[in-house]
């Protein structure tokens, strides 16, 4: 028993020296920058000076929220639909759903600015058929249509995953009491599968809320969101104390999201 447990200590090693040097460590810098200014001495202004930032952050969350809703609408019916399929045309879905992911995340949102752009491939085209051009490129449509373009696999997978391994016997008992498609769907499908929703949420939310190249390209720079706020504190004025701040608010909201949603995760586990 004690080689048992000395060879678990042993194993667990290298974890603890890589959360203490990865997650822990960073953490700690964070909230000491946050609560200190240039010269090192505690002070609070960093903290008053975030009142500034709140339109961005609530700006931030909306973005996110619209970006996750969009997602989940176009998630949940394909997922269900590759689930099913035999299990090689299962594999095909799935790979092509994976393949934009094998691209780098900067060339992906490259090519969406080529195609909304002013003379980008979508005007072109309405031009070429007697259409006016439609202004695309550095609005809000387009920095949602970014996040819900890169972070869409991330709501697929974990509802598939999850319906993949459905008891479908409950699906049919349903129908052979007379339940039609919509009551199986709204009775059946969607609570077992509330686990992967959840997950599908949160990894696509989380992302969505802190990210700033997107918004920085295909925004235009005229929607600022929290992470484009971060990222210039870091990169070009050099204020490590304000960016550390604004990183300590955002890692609380975004803690704050997953557990609520770890609550309705457990909520849907038991009403399963």
């Amino acid at each position: 028993m004690r080689r048992s447990g000395t060879g678990a200590k042993l194993i667990s090693v290298p974890y603890v020296v890589w959360a203490a040097l990865f997650i822990i460590a960073p953490l700690f810098f964070v909230v000491y920058y946050s609560f200190t200014n240039a010269a090192g001495q505690f002070t609070l202004d960093n903290i008053h000076l975030l009142t500034k930032y709140i339109p961005t952050f609530l700006r931030s969350i909306w973005f996110g929220i619209v970006a996750t809703l969009i997602c989940l609408l176009i998630a949940f019916p394909t997922a269900y639909i590759i689930s099913q399929k035999s299990d090689k045309i299962q594999r095909t879905m799935i790979l092509l759903v994976m393949l934009p992911m094998w691209m780098s995340f900067l060339i992906r949102t490259y090519s969406w600015m080529a195609i909304l752009q002013d003379t980008g491939l979508i005007n072109s085209f309405l031009v070429k058929i007697g259409i006016d051009p439609v202004h695309m490129i550095n609005t809000g449509g387009a920095v949602i249509l970014g996040m819900v373009y890169n972070f869409l696999p991330y709501m697929i997978m974990p509802i598939y995953s999850v319906m993949a391994k459905l008891d479908f016997s409950m699906v049919e008992a349903a129908q052979d009491l007379g339940s039609n498609r919509i009551n199986v769907i709204r009775r059946c499908i969607i609570p077992m599968s509330i686990p992967g929703v959840i997950s599908g949420i949160t990894m696509v939310f989380v992302p969505s809320v802190s990210t700033f190249y997107i918004s920085q390209k295909l925004g235009g720079g005229s929607f600022d969101l929290i992470g484009d706020v971060i990222e210039r504190q870091f990169q070009q004025s050099y204020n490590y104390n304000l960016g550390a701040s604004l990183s300590l608010v955002l890692m609380i909201l975004i803690l704050l999201s997953m557990a609520v949603m770890n609550h309705f995760s457990d909520e849907g586990e038991m009403v399963i």
